[in-house]
């Protein structure tokens, strides 16, 4: 039986690409979390030492062993995945 995924997305308040991530998101009725780095600078630290980046939309799918994030930017990257993981 396989455990169900997490999506986790890392976002910031007027970022149009963030946008695009979640409504791809939605209209595949998939749940996620958002994390708001908006006046978050500790954030954009943790994305920093897990990615090596500082920018958002980073998008997380998972589960609570082990994660997989979509750093590049463009919802292509993220259709890949998504099919990817069977989403």
């Amino acid at each position: 039986m396989s455990q169900q995924k997490n999506i986790i997305v890392w976002a910031k308040d007027g970022c149009s690409y963030c946008q695009e991530v979640q409504e791809v998101l939605r209209n595949k009725k998939l749940n996620f979390q958002i994390v708001n780095v908006t006046n978050h600078d500790g954030y954009r630290d943790i994305l920093q030492q897990k990615y090596g980046v500082r920018y958002v939309p980073i998008v997380e799918i998972g589960t609570a062993k082990a994660y997989r994030a979509v750093t590049a930017l463009g919802t292509v990257h993220l259709l890949q995945v998504l099919h990817e993981e069977g989403l």
